[in-house]
C-alpha cells in the first residue's frame, strides 16, 4: 500500500423519494463535509463524491403511493434534495444521479465485467409473487415480522430496528406493500453473488486490513461498531445474495434472456460513486481512474450505521470481483440521531426537515450545523432537542465566538477609526502574558486537524472553539477598555493580538462553519487562508482597514423555540408517546432569615482552566477567577456533563464563602451554582451579558 496522496470521498447516496431531515445531515453529510473541508485547507488532493440514489422499490412505492411516476419522484426529490445541500454549505465536486444515461452505462459496463470474470451463478429460485398486483415483489415489497428482534416492520431485505440483513423468506407473515395481500412463491430467475466464496478473504481484510499478504487499511482507525457489524455477518458467514431484481425501474440487466430485470440497488447504487466521478472528470476535462484505481489513493465511505454491510461487504467484494478498483480504507458510519426523545420517524412526520429549517431560519445555517456537530452520533446514538439548540447558540456562538469578535472589532473602530492598531512593546509581565497566549494558540490547528483525521468531529470543534475560549479570557485579562487613557501603547497591542485571534478563527472554524468563516473574512478584509495560515505573522497588517462589526449570532428566544417545538407535534400524524407529566417542583425549604442569606458571598467568576481529578469519573478541578489575586480551585461533580476543553473562558456563579472541603486530596474553596433539570441535565447558572470577575450576585 502505497502512501496516499489523494483521497476519494464519498457520502451516502440519498434516496430521491423525500426530502433530507436533520438525521441525514449527521449521520453522513455534516461529518463529511468538515473532513473535506479540512483537507482542501491544508493542500490536500480530495473529490467529495454524492448523487441521489433514484432507483429502487422505495422510489416506486412513493410513486405509487402519491399516484405519479418514478421518474417525476427523482425529479421532485433531487432538485429538493440538492438544494438543501448546497444551502447548507454541503460543498459537493459534484452531486450526480443514478438515472443518469452515463449511470446506466456505467453500471452495465461494470455488471459485464463482473459477468465476464464468473462473479456470479444463476439460480432458479421461488420468489413471492404479488397475485392481485400481478408481479414479483422485490424485497421492499415485502414486509412482515423479523425473526430475530420481533419488529413488525422489518423488510424483505433488512430489519431496520436492529440492523440485521434479511431475505423475504425469512420473514414472518410476510405481506405484499402494494396490496397488502399475503404473497405466494413463484419461480424466476436472478443472478447472484456468491459471497461465500470470499468469507476467508474478507475476514482477513476487515480484521487485519491484509489483501492478498498487502496491508490495505489500519483496522486500528476503523469505528469499533463498523468492525463489530461487519464481524456480526461474518461470523453467521456470508451468503449468495441476489444482484438482480424483477422490477421495470432500474439499470435493465445487459445480457439475453434478462427483460424485466434490473439491477439489484446495492449493486447499482454505489456504482453510483464512480459514474458520478466521471461525469466530474468530463465536466473538468480530466482523468477519473486514478480517483478509484490508483494505489496511492485513499477511498473513505461517510454513511450511517444502516449502510454499513453494503459499504463494508457487499461493495468491496464486487470491487475486487471487478479487479480494477481499489478497496475501501476506511468506512467511518456514525450512529443514529434522535429527535426530542424519539426516534426520528419519516412516516410520522416526526422529523426537522432541511429544507423547512432552511425556510424559517433563513441566514442561519452554520447554527444548524454547529448544534449538530456538537451531538454527532460518532459511536453511539445521540439527541437533538430544540432547547439544546437554543443553548448552543445562545450561551457558545453567541455568548463565546459573538463575544469576542464584537468586542475586539468594536473596540477597534473606536479607539482606531477601523484601522489595524500597530502592536507596541510590552514590559515583562505583559511579554509573559502574551507569550503563554500564544503557545496555548499555537497548538490548536494541528490539534483539531489531528481529531478530524481520526474522525472525532466533536472534539475537533471543542479544541476549535478554545481559541474563541482563550480569546475572551485574554480580553477580560487585560481589560482593554479600561486601559485606553492609562496605557495606550498595551490597547494596541491587546487589539492587534485579538484581530489575529479573529482571523485565526476563520480558519478553524471554516470546516465547521464555513458561511460564519466567510463573515470573518469579510469584516477584517482578508482573503481564505490555509489551515497552517491560522496564526501566521503578516495576515493582519497594521494600518489596514477592517469592517464594521456585525453580529455573527444573534440570541434565540424562548418564543421561537416553542414555535418549533409545537410545529413538531402538530405536524406528525400520529401522536407521539404520551410525555410524562410535568414533574412537581420539589418542596421549598425551610425558610431563613434575612441575616443568613446576606451571609452567603455570591460573585461571579470565569473558569480559566479545568482537568479531571485522577480515578474521580465525576470530578473536575476547576481554576475560577472571582476577582481575587489568583483563582480558586473548586471540585464539582461535572466531568460527566461536561468536557475540561469545554469550560475555560465560561461565566460562572460561585458560592464563594463555603467551607472548604478536601475531595480526592484537594481542597475545594466554594462551589459553582449550577440548575438541574428534571432529566438530571446540568446547566451553569451564567449572567446574561459579560460582566467582570467578582461582580456580587445579590
Amino acid at each position: 500500500m502505497k502512501a496516499p496522496v489523494r483521497t476519494t470521498v464519498t457520502a451516502a447516496l440519498p434516496y430521491a423519494n423525500g426530502p433530507l431531515h436533520i438525521g441525514h445531515i449527521a449521520g453522513a453529510y455534516l461529518p463529511a463535509d468538515i473532513y473535506v473541508r479540512n483537507l482542501r485547507a491544508r493542500g490536500k488532493e480530495v473529490l467529495f463524491i454524492c448523487g441521489s440514489d433514484e432507483h429502487g422499490a422505495a422510489i416506486t412505492l412513493r410513486a405509487l403511493k402519491e399516484g405519479t411516476t418514478p421518474q417525476a419522484i427523482v425529479d421532485k426529490y433531487h432538485a429538493i434534495i440538492d438544494k438543501a445541500f448546497a444551502d447548507l454549505g454541503i460543498a459537493f465536486d459534484i452531486y450526480h444521479r443514478t438515472s443518469s444515461e452515463l449511470h446506466r452505462k456505467t453500471s452495465q459496463d461494470f455488471f459485464l465485467q463482473l459477468h465476464a470474470n464468473g462473479a456470479f451463478t444463476e439460480q432458479t429460485e421461488e420468489q413471492y409473487y404479488d397475485t392481485q398486483a400481478k408481479q414479483f415483489l422485490a424485497d421492499r415489497y415485502i414486509t412482515g415480522t423479523c425473526p430475530k428482534c420481533g419488529n413488525p416492520g422489518a423488510y424483505g431485505d433488512q430489519c431496520e430496528k436492529c440492523g440485521s440483513a434479511l431475505s423475504p423468506k425469512e420473514l414472518i407473515d410476510p405481506k405484499s406493500t402494494l396490496t397488502g395481500t399475503t404473497p405466494e412463491l413463484r419461480p424466476t430467475k436472478h443472478w447472484y453473488l456468491p459471497m461465500e466464496r470470499s468469507q476467508e478473504w474478507m475476514t482477513q481484510w476487515i480484521n487485519t486490513g491484509l489483501l492478498d499478504g498487502a496491508p490495505q487499511h489500519d483496522p486500528a482507525e476503523w469505528k469499533p461498531q463498523v468492525l463489530g457489524q461487519c464481524n456480526s455477518w461474518l461470523k453467521e458467514g456470508l451468503r449468495p445474495r441476489a444482484m438482480t431484481r424483477d422490477l421495470d425501474w432500474g439499470v435493465p440487466v445487459p445480457l439475453p434472456g434478462a427483460d424485466g430485470k434490473v439491477l439489484y440497488v446495492w449493486l447499482d447504487a454505489p456504482i453510483g460513486y464512480i459514474s458520478a466521478t466521471k461525469q466530474w472528470a468530463a465536466d473538468h476535462g480530466t482523468d477519473w481512474e486514478k480517483w478509484w484505481k490508483a494505489d496511492d489513493t485513499r477511498l473513505l465511505h461517510f454513511i450511517g450505521k444502516d449502510n454499513i454491510v453494503f459499504h463494508a461487504i457487499i461493495f468491496p467484494i464486487l470491487l475486487k470481483q471487478h479487479g480494477e478498483f481499489i478497496l475501501p480504507q476506511n468506512v467511518p458510519a456514525n450512529e443514529f440521531l434522535n429527535l426530542e426523545g424519539q426516534k426520528l420517524s419519516t412516516s410520522r412526520n416526526w422529523a426537522v426537515w432541511a429544507h423547512e429549517y432552511l425556510e424559517r431560519w433563513p441566514g442561519r445555517q452554520d447554527e444548524l450545523r454547529y448544534a449538530l456537530a456538537t451531538i454527532l452520533p460518532e459511536f453511539r446514538d445521540s439527541e437533538f432537542t430544540w432547547k439544546d439548540f437554543q443553548d448552543k447558540n445562545n450561551n457558545e456562538l453567541v455568548a463565546i465566538v459573538g463575544n469576542f469578535v464584537q468586542r475586539v472589532l468594536v473596540l477597534t473602530n473606536k479607539y482606531y477609526g477601523g484601522k489595524v492598531p500597530g502592536p507596541a512593546a510590552s514590559n515583562a509581565a505583559q511579554g509573559e502574558q502574551d507569550t503563554v497566549l500564544w503557545a496555548e494558540l499555537a497548538g490548536i490547528p494541528a490539534k483539531v486537524a489531528a481529531e478530524i483525521d481520526k474522525f472525532r468531529f466533536r472534539d475537533a470543534l471543542a479544541s476549535a472553539m478554545n481559541a474563541a475560549r482563550l480569546g475572551n479570557k485574554y480580553l477580560t485579562d487585560t481589560e482593554p477598555w479600561k486601559l485606553e487613557k492609562s496605557d495606550p501603547d498595551r490597547v494596541r497591542t491587546v487589539l492587534f493580538n485579538g484581530l489575529r485571534i479573529t482571523a485565526a478563527l476563520s480558519v478553524l472554524l471554516e470546516p465547521f462553519m464555513p458561511f460564519t468563516a466567510e463573515k470573518l473574512r469579510r469584516m477584517l478584509g482578508i482573503g481564505k487562508l490555509g489551515w497552517d495560515e491560522a496564526f501566521r505573522e503578516g495576515v493582519i497588517q497594521p494600518g489596514a482597514a477592517v469592517g464594521k462589526p456585525e453580529h455573527l449570532f444573534k440570541p434565540i428566544t424562548d418564543a421561537e423555540i416553542a414555535a418549533e417545538t409545537d410545529r413538531l407535534k402538530a405536524n406528525a400524524p400520529v401522536a407521539p408517546p404520551a410525555e410524562p407529566a410535568e414533574p412537581k417542583a420539589k418542596e421549598a425549604k425551610p425558610l431563613i432569615a434575612f441575616d443568613d442569606f446576606a451571609k452567603m458571598d455570591i460573585r461571579t467568576g470565569v473558569i480559566r482552566a479545568a482537568e479531571r481529578v485522577p480515578k474521580a469519573d465525576k470530578l473536575l478541578k476547576l481554576a475560577i477567577d472571582v476577582g481575587e489575586a489568583a483563582p480558586r480551585t473548586i471540585i464539582s461533580g461535572i466531568a460527566q456533563h461536561f468536557a475540561p476543553e469545554q469550560l475555560p473562558g465560561q461565566q460562572v456563579v460561585v458560592l464563594c464563602n463555603l467551607e472548604p472541603r478536601k475531595m480526592r486530596g484537594v481542597e475545594s474553596q466554594g462551589m459553582v451554582l449550577m440548575t438541574e433539570d428534571a432529566d438530571g441535565h446540568l446547566r451553569f447558572v451564567q449572567p446574561t451579558e459579560a460582566v467582570p470577575p467578582g461582580s456580587e450576585v445579590r
